[in-house]
């Protein structure tokens, strides 16, 4: 099974001097999960995050540049290499899926063939480097579209409309992965990993659109995608219906509720924290804990295998509080219209290290 890792941020990590310990030891961490084990690395792409004067969007600034340094350096330790194209300047998931700035306006026509094009510089770029790509997402938590409103998905109907464009984006992708590296295999990538409704029907469409791809990739964070039943009903079905290998893209679980950080007037802002847990938190299989994270990582890991997942990446193991560490600038937030928000590291208390980087039990669980 693969087990893979995603680290996108660690280049903003290392510049603010982060470190991290097992066993009271100082390590490399990139060179431990290798020892353990994981054998895949994760990395996003996002087209160009930054703003019109050059401010960076942070949260990695994870642009084609970043991609190229990162894998070369994974290949050094013995990663293989998993791209994540958001098709997007800045994070894409299913709330916001937005257009890049240098696209925005243009026909329908333009943008398919800009999806194709971008696809192909990034890998050929990667093969200049002599960079692998064995795996690429085509779009990233895409249940609800991409390159919006290009190709969003229209929710008053039944079944939902305008698959006939997103199906075109997905097929331009494919093509140009297709054209610069033939035997890479395409994800196309959702959330919702509970809903077995949801994933019927959405590749059902792609099947009726025949958009030739290899993997069905699934998120799953247990806060908002149901129970260990309901996650691998969902997987069987889609591997029964479709006939088509399932990858978790996405996997994160808490080590605590606290926050790194209290502001003036005592606020919480991690994105899973007291208040935000209490619609959810007797419905989790451990408690959100140091020892329930492990535990959490243990029997998920177990049954992805039983269940013969091809492969789990954990979302951002490393991506601990510093100084200027966050999820956004505020050039970010105005660009994906989320301005107003607390611009630090909310998602911190997920990592397999806690806040002084010191290895959480999942660290070691995390292993085959």
């Amino acid at each position: 099974m693969i087990l893979g890792i995603d680290v996108s941020t660690y280049f903003e990590e290392e510049a603010v001097g982060a470190k991290y310990y097992h066993n009271g030891k100082e390590i490399d961490p990139l060179k431990q999960f290798i020892n353990q084990g994981v054998n895949y690395m994760r990395i996003r792409v996002w087209n160009n995050p930054y703003s019109l004067d050059g401010k960076p969007y942070l949260g990695g600034s994870c642009d084609e540049d970043n991609f190229i340094k990162l894998a070369k350096k994974a290949q050094e330790y013995g990663y293989h290499i998993i791209l994540d194209l958001h098709y997007s300047d800045f994070w894409a998931d299913p709330n916001k899926q937005t257009c890049p700035k240098e696209w925005q306006g243009l026909e329908f026509e333009k943008i398919v063939q800009n999806v194709e094009n971008f696809t192909k510089k990034v890998l050929i770029h990667a093969k200049n480097e002599n960079i692998n790509v064995e795996y690429i997402q085509i779009g990233n938590e895409t249940t609800h579209g991409m390159i919006w409103p290009y190709g969003r998905l229209d929710y008053s109907v039944k079944p939902h409309g305008n698959f006939d464009k997103l199906t075109t984006l997905f097929k331009a992708g494919i093509k140009g992965a297709k054209e610069i590296f033939p035997e890479i295999k395409t994800i196309i990538h959702l959330e919702r990993s509970f809903d077995q409704a949801v994933y019927y029907e959405y590749f059902d469409q792609l099947r009726k659109y025949n958009v030739e791809f290899d993997v069905i990739g699934m998120s799953y964070y247990p806060y908002w995608h149901g129970n260990f039943d309901e996650f691998f009903a969902n997987v069987n079905m889609c591997k029964k219906e479709f006939h088509k290998d399932v990858m978790v893209m996405e996997l994160g679980y808490g080590f605590t509720l606290e926050d790194y950080l209290l502001t003036n007037n005592g606020v919480n802002h991690m994105v899973i924290n007291e208040e935000s847990a209490k619609e959810f938190i007797d419905k989790l299989p451990y408690p959100i804990s140091k020892e329930g994270q492990g535990k959490f990582i243990k029997r998920f890991l177990e049954l992805c295998r039983e269940n013969e997942v091809l492969g789990v990446n954990y979302w951002e193991p490393l991506w601990i509080p510093g100084n200027g560490i966050c999820w956004a600038s505020k050039e970010g937030q105005e660009y994906i219209n989320e301005v107003g928000k607390s611009t630090r590291n909310e998602w911190a208390n997920q990592c397999f290290f806690d806040y002084e980087g010191r290895a959480n039990p999942a660290f070691d669980e995390y292993k085959q």
